[in-house]
């Protein structure tokens, strides 16, 4: 099992980032791997390791969930309430009815049966779509208008509706008969007829549940102290979204998944320092779990159910997505302030499949559903084809169909690693410039650009200030740069050109670069940088 293990690690990271430096997503060469690695190719992985797949799955997607309610932002969900309501409800409705006639027609499935394979095939992924929107509000994209927040939120809810239809088909479908509820005053109901108010119930109190947890969490971590670190605050976050997503699947009156994204929403609102603390961790967690997740997704693919099913296939992923869930898109953004490119960014933001699939895929086999190898065979190509077709077109069409606005700190992990510009001179300064950069960077880990600006008209011993640099500097990643012209443009100039997020420099009134000038030029830095300047100076 330690072997299995450590293959999945060591081979899911490095052929994942070959294919990110070929241009691709990560999460492709982490699924290769998981089919060569599976007992479909190479059959590497231990029994033990595949048996507790599901487990370690459901692990890597609370993990992504609670990144995900951590990086909503409220203002811009109240925003676009009614289109992430209905993003939560038409497109997958409409895909899967499509799908179930399309069924009907190619595969002579009744109507549940084409259904129950719309269920399966009409959900969303998480694991996909939770990942690319949070980076595309790390980076901007379309966070004015609230777009990736109202997909997050409908592909959450999306997923409810679908899962609690599959369950009432699968039990419609393994007894032939549905089951009915008798109700005070002899109404008797349906379990068709219940799905309503299963819906809004499994919502409702997946959303109170991940509210209450939110409150307990705030209590047990900020007003009651029970950790000393943020790793022990992660560790508790952690344990206590996977107990809802556990404890929902033994009393599945609420929807767990539903209830971990609400606890990670929550905790924005109650206590945002906390939740920048464990945005933090859970980016940590994710490195991991992001990993397992797909290399084991593409460990459990049937690659012998593919051929015989292939175009039949392809024509009702087609028809799903293409004529099914565009109509449902169309609907849910009608009457909205998207325009036409942001309602088109749908089809490759809100299209992914897999990790849903990946779950139930093969429960209607196991069940001895007729049709139940087809419906495995569609889900394991719906995974193939979607789930790298959606992680690389959502960084690569955001940037033609969505406008960029201004980033949230508060509401995302920004995606770049601080980079500090550190200008030095010759005067007794520069020590405590430097020893204040080494400060700042060992507690954000950022690298450093140490730039000294060369005086041509006075000799300069630069060794002397690229040794005392690396003296202050030794445990930190830094680069020494030398130039030479007008001491305040060329520090604006290089900070642009290496994208510095911060500048620190000495205060007016030290030699030797103020005597050159009337005006000093940390003044000249602080009056024309677009970017945050620290100044440092010695007191007495």
């Amino acid at each position: 099992m330690l072997s299995s293990i450590l293959w999945i690690l060591l081979m899911g990271f490095f052929v994942g980032q070959i294919v990110r430096r070929l241009g691709g997503p990560p999460l492709v060469g982490m699924i290769l791997v998981g089919v060569v690695l599976g007992p479909q190719v190479g059959d590497v992985l231990s029994l033990d390791v595949l048996a507790s797949a599901d487990s370690l799955r459901t692990i890597a997607v609370m993990v992504i969930l609670m990144k995900a309610g951590l990086g909503l932002d409220r203002e811009k969900l109240v925003q676009q309430s009614t289109v992430a309501l209905r993003l939560g409800f038409l497109p997958a409705t409409f895909e899967a009815v499509a799908i179930a006639f399309t069924a009907i027609f190619l595969f002579n499935f009744d109507f549940p049966t084409g259904l129950l394979l719309g269920c399966v095939i009409g959900a969303e992924s998480p694991a996909v779509i939770v990942p690319g929107m949070l980076r595309l509000k790390s980076a901007g994209w379309g966070v004015t208008k609230g777009i990736p927040d109202a997909i997050l939120t409908g592909s959450a809810l999306s997923d409810v509706l679908l899962l609690l239809i599959f369950s009432l088909l699968l039990n419609f479908l393994g007894q032939g008969a549905t089951e009915t509820i008798t109700l005070p005053g002899g109404f008797t109901l349906t379990a068709l007829q219940l799905l309503p108010f299963q819906v809004i119930l499994q919502i409702a109190l997946g959303v109170l549940a991940g509210s209450l947890a939110a409150r307990l969490l705030v209590s047990l971590l900020t007003q009651q102290n029970w950790t000393q670190t943020a790793v022990q605050d992660v560790l508790l976050a952690a344990g206590l979204a996977l107990f809802l997503v556990i404890i929902a699947t033994a009393f599945p009156y609420f929807s767990g998944y539903l209830a971990t994204m609400s606890l990670g929403f929550f905790l924005i609102e109650l206590d945002a320092p906390l939740a920048r603390r464990l945005r933090g961790g859970f980016d940590g967690l994710w490195t991991i779990a992001e990993i397992f997740l797909f290399v084991l997704m593409g460990a459990s693919i049937q690659l012998q159910v593919l051929g015989n099913v292939l175009l039949p296939s392809l024509m009702i992923l087609a028809i799903g997505t293409l004529i099914g869930r565009s109509i449902g898109w169309y609907l849910s953004t009608l009457g909205s302030n998207w325009n036409w490119q942001e309602r088109l960014f749908l089809l490759p933001g809100n299209s992914a499949k897999a990790t849903v699939q990946a779950a139930i895929g093969a429960i209607p086999l196991a069940q001895g559903i007729d049709g139940g190898e087809v419906i495995l065979a569609i889900a394991a190509l719906s995974i193939l084809i979607t789930a790298p077709l959606g992680a690389w077109a959502i960084p690569t069409f955001a940037p033609k169909l969505l406008e960029r606005g201004e980033v949230d700190p508060a509401k995302v992990s920004l995606v770049q690693r601080p980079r500090l510009l550190v200008a030095i001179d010759t005067s007794s300064l520069t020590s405590k410039v430097l020893s204040k950069a080494a400060e700042l960077a060992r507690h954000s880990d950022a690298e450093v650009l140490v730039l000294h600006v060369i005086n041509v008209s006075q000799p300069q011993n630069v060794k002397q200030l690229q040794a005392q640099t690396q003296q202050l500097l030794a445990d930190i990643r830094y680069r020494f740069v030398t130039t030479t012209g007008s001491v305040p443009e060329q520090i604006i100039q290089v900070a642009q050109d290496y994208k510095a997020t911060e500048i620190i420099m000495g205060k007016r009134g030290h030699q030797p670069w103020e005597k050159v000038l009337v005006g000093s030029v940390s003044q000249a830095v602080v009056e024309t940088s677009s970017i945050p300047v620290m100044l440092v100076e010695s007191r007495p």
